[in-house]
């Protein structure tokens, strides 16, 4: 059974198996804050919860749980390795937090991932003059896939090298709209 849970702070929901719905909702510790009611939505989209708890000596203490680092450590934890320890949503939606859709991930591989900084709106594509460079980083350094005339050309150019390259850890643009052949310059004469 899939669980929607509404976020305290947005007006999303988080997505949890039944396993995992079952476990926030009756895990002592988690019951006593009343964790799943308290859910909030991240500034980097994962879901969150924060507490502020004031300290016996004076003071203030905040507790910080990541909803999707707390599932994979209790649920996934034999996946995890010295180069896979940061969590990750396969699919990219950090608020889909079914088991299905966490995986541990390598540093490199979370950087892949990452959504794109360029403002043509794709990994690996950048705006040069009238054209569009493609480029993918190998071992820390920024390779020269090549020029070209759109946005989505180069794009895809980006994404077969990072298929070649990194296969399913490789990130994959999602083109949002494909080239159209270019018609040919040339005209035939009528007879």
């Amino acid at each position: 059974m899939l669980y929607k849970v509404k976020l305290k702070n947005a007006d999303e929901t988080v997505l949890l198996d039944d396993k995992v719905y079952e476990y926030l909702t009756r895990d002592p510790y988690l019951v006593k804050v009343d964790f799943i009611n308290n859910l909030r939505r991240h500034s980097s989209g994962c879901a969150v919860f924060q507490k502020t708890w004031q300290k016996a000596e004076g003071g203030y203490k905040t507790e910080t749980i990541y909803l999707h680092k707390l599932i994979a450590e209790k649920f996934l934890a034999k996946q995890r390795s010295a180069t896979k320890n940061l969590v990750g949503a396969i699919n990219g939606n950090k608020l889909d937090c079914r088991l299905e859709n966490i995986v541990w991930r390598s540093r490199s591989v979370a950087s892949r991932q990452r959504k794109t900084s360029s403002k043509c709106g794709y990994t690996g594509v950048y705006k040069e003059n009238n054209r569009y460079r493609a480029v993918i980083s190998i071992n820390r350094k920024s390779v020269h896939i090549g020029m070209f005339a759109t946005a989505e050309e180069a794009a895809m150019a980006y994404n077969e090298k990072s298929k070649e390259l990194y296969g399913d850890d490789g990130k994959i643009n999602i083109i949002k709209k494909v080239p159209k052949e270019k018609k040919s310059a040339k005209k035939t004469k009528k007879k």
